[in-house]
C-alpha cells in the first residue's frame, strides 16, 4: 500500500496558527497537532476531543497532514490510511 495523494503536498505551506485553530476559536483543547500539507490548516489529532485535523480533511478534501510534534517526522494520508516519512 502507498499514498496516492502525495502530488497534493504543497512544500511551502506554513502553519495557520500556533495551535489547533478551531480549538483556539472555540476554547477547546487538543492532545497533538497536525498540519494540513495542502493549505497549512493546524488541527488537533484524532486522540483530541474534537478531531479537527481529520474533520478538515473530510470537509475540504485535503488528505495529507504531518505531525507537528517535536521530533516526529511523519505524515498521514487519511484517504489511503497510510503513514510515511516527512520530508521524504
Amino acid at each position: 500500500m502507498q499514498c496516492s495523494h502525495r502530488d497534493q503536498i504543497v512544500s511551502w505551506v506554513t502553519p495557520s496558527a500556533e495551535g489547533c485553530e478551531d480549538c483556539l476559536r472555540i476554547g477547546g483543547r487538543w492532545v497533538h497537532l497536525r498540519m494540513c500539507l495542502r493549505c497549512g490548516h493546524m488541527g488537533c489529532c484524532d486522540s483530541s476531543p474534537n478531531r479537527h485535523a481529520s474533520a478538515h480533511a473530510r470537509e475540504v478534501g485535503h488528505p495529507i497532514v504531518r505531525s507537528m510534534e517535536p521530533y516526529e517526522d511523519w505524515a498521514w494520508c487519511y484517504v489511503d490510511q497510510f503513514a510515511f516519512d516527512y520530508p521524504e
